[in-house]
């Protein structure tokens, strides 16, 4: 059974905010004088238990809160990518939640500089290489999702760390069509595009958000399995599906890994990849993730690979970037 944590990968869905410890999350609460209702970091522990996606942003939108200053956002983004760097992860590219931070008074030069400074520091002393994802939330009104969209871009430096545009929030009653002109003006700088559906939506929400998004890549997308010719044009398409198999249990998308449909998108011929979302709040990082799958649904050495090198084809990156992860992920693995 091939090793997981030494096979190179991506890891193309995560979101910072959701990488948050317990016991950061209370050390940051404490050196910023924000209030939680948790005594300590094992009570905040104990709350990670969902009902359903909602229940899990509402302690997600809680917890950003404590994220502040300059420091906080670099040493979330250091303690996510020395993990990832552990579990093999080569490259990173994560949501970042833009409009949470704005609305609490955040500046954009402030989230940015420490992300920035954390993105230098992983790529020269952990080799792991990121981009960020600039994160909407759909339940929000358009209007905020452009006020944020114009503060950022205002700043040429911090346009150039981020790889695409994506959407998370809840999906059922939060049609995504109408953020169709800021998907068209962030693919006139240069970003990709992605967008979450098919998780708390069934395929209609997908087909919603490919529809109306026309997105480069499909964060989660998992019930698109249950439409055949759904699934088929996205087989004929080479979308790029970022899964995340204990983000779908603890959400109770499926009642356990062997429901799990990751093995039979795989073998049907779907583009998909292993991802961790928001590890803490899920039970495991991307290592984690694999293992599950791995264990769980009788996954071959061959899918494991394959699963790992479809993460580097379906990363936001120029193309022959991708073509020398690549080539070292061959050599990687012919040297095992």
């Amino acid at each position: 059974m091939i090793a997981i944590a030494s096979l190179p990968k991506a890891e193309l869905h995560l979101h910072l905010e959701g990488s948050l410890e317990p016991e950061t999350i209370m050390r940051l609460s404490e050196r910023n004088g924000i209030a939680l209702p948790f005594a300590d970091a094992d009570a905040l522990r104990a709350a990670y238990e969902f009902d359903d996606l909602q229940t899990f942003l509402d302690l997600f939108y809680a917890g950003l809160t404590v994220m502040v200053t300059e420091q906080d956002f670099y040493e979330v983004t250091r303690e996510y990518l020395e993990k990832a760097a552990d579990d093999g992860v080569c490259h990173a590219e994560f949501h970042v939640s833009v409009q949470g931070h704005l609305g609490r008074g955040v500046s954009v030069d402030t989230m940015m500089s420490g992300i920035s400074r954390a993105f230098e520091d992983g790529a020269a002393e952990l080799g792991v290489g990121a981009s960020m994802i600039f994160g909407l939330q759909r339940q929000r009104p358009l209007e905020e999702a452009e006020a944020a969209f114009e503060d950022f871009v205002k700043h040429p430096r911090w346009v150039a760390l981020v790889s695409a545009i994506g959407m998370g929030g809840s999906e059922v009653g939060y049609p995504t069509a109408k953020f169709r002109p800021l998907y068209d003006r962030a693919r006139a700088l240069g970003w990709k595009t992605t967008v979450h559906a098919g998780e708390e939506g069934g395929p209609e929400a997908v087909r919603e958000a490919l529809d109306g998004l026309a997105p480069d890549r499909l964060d989660h997308g998992v019930r698109a399995f249950e439409d055949a010719e759904l699934t088929q044009e996205l087989i004929d398409s080479g979308m790029t599906l970022t899964v995340c198999p204990l983000s779908n249990l603890r959400l109770k998308v499926f009642d356990s890994i062997e429901a799990h449909p990751l093995a039979k998108m795989l073998r049907a011929g779907l583009k998909v990849t292993v991802n961790s979302d928001d590890p803490p709040y899920f039970g495991g990082y991307i290592g984690a993730n694999f293992v599950a799958a791995q264990r769980g649904l009788g996954l071959s050495d061959d899918e494991i690979i394959q699963l790992a090198r479809n993460s580097f084809s379906g990363a936001f990156l120029p193309e022959d970037q991708i073509g020398r992860y690549l080539a070292a992920f061959d050599r990687a693995i012919a040297g095992r």
